[in-house]
């Protein structure tokens, strides 16, 4: 038997009233296969969603009251960005084939984002990651909440800007400063730091959009409930979208600090990318919804 979830103070939350919406890229600017095309009207009943990624502190809280153990614990590895490795030697796996910045680690997890000398407890107020969509599930079950649809993330990202490129309007950098955590420099090499972060940024940093809602553009990508499919929304249901019935990959949206426009132009609210319910990797967390789906 395991515990229940507490109150989930700090677990703060935005209501969105529901209503319609233009779902897909109107800029057209999305890579084909991502499947951000045709963009179509999409109605959806009101829900809440967290004004934040699920932050480490509130994960050790479920980790601690369940004794869960993610899939990057249980695997024994988790992917890292070369750059932020903090570990031994004889933790290095390998780099990953066609993506060498990213590095094999073993005993990455959520504990050691990064590999063994690093630890969540010092950057308790990030977003959790090296979580599985299997366990950002589990957490989800523990506090009575759930996993947004693909169609709420970007209803609630677009914080009430019809058609915006970003949550907060059509312009990256509004007045010359940053409002996400993205890569800048050139990409995997150098960063110029611009936003202030290599990696992760506290959750509840840079400015809210429409709705309170904090880093829907880069930061992490979060997972979404929805099966991938990149021509879905050419059969999309018009009320209450949950994707298709079946699948080998998982929704995840938003971007994450390693994207630039060079290599993953994924940071705009339109912007859809996937991968398989048990990957986990230093720039995936999420966040999590209440209301009927």
């Amino acid at each position: 038997m395991t515990a229940a979830a507490p109150e989930l103070a700090g677990h703060p939350t935005a209501e969105v009233p529901g209503g319609s919406f233009a779902m897909g890229d109107a800029f057209a600017e999305g890579y084909p296969a991502d499947g951000e095309l045709p963009v179509h009207q999409v109605s959806l009943d009101p829900f809440a969603i967290d004004l934040h990624a699920v932050t480490n502190s509130q994960f050790a809280a479920f980790a601690g009251a369940t004794g869960y153990r993610t899939e990057s614990e249980r695997f024994g590895y988790s992917a890292v960005f070369h750059l932020l490795f903090d570990g031994g030697p004889e933790e290095l796996l390998h780099a990953v084939g066609g993506a060498p910045w990213w590095l094999t680690v073993r005993g990455a997890d959520w504990r050691h984002p990064a590999g063994s000398r690093s630890d969540w407890r010092s950057i308790p107020d990030h977003p959790v990651v090296q979580v599985s969509w299997h366990d950002a599930m589990a957490y989800c079950r523990w506090a009575g909440r759930r996993l947004p649809t693909e169609a709420e993330w970007e209803f609630a990202a677009r914080g009430g800007l019809a058609g915006a490129r970003y949550p907060w309007g059509d312009e990256l950098c509004p007045g010359g400063k940053p409002h996400s955590n993205i890569w800048q420099g050139t990409f995997p090499s150098g960063n110029t730091l611009e936003d202030g972060y290599l990696g992760t940024a506290p959750a509840h940093s840079f400015p809210a959009n429409g709705l309170g809602l904090r880093n829907m553009a880069g930061n992490v990508w979060e997972w979404c409930a929805d099966w991938f499919s990149a021509d879905y929304y050419a059969q999309s249901p018009d009320r209450n979208p949950v994707g298709p019935e079946s699948g080998i990959a998982r929704v995840m949206r938003g971007g994450s600090y390693l994207c630039h426009a060079s290599y993953c132009n994924r940071y705009r609210v339109a912007a859809r990318s996937s991968n398989t319910p048990d990957s986990a990797s230093g720039n995936l967390g999420f966040r999590t919804v209440a209301g009927q789906a």
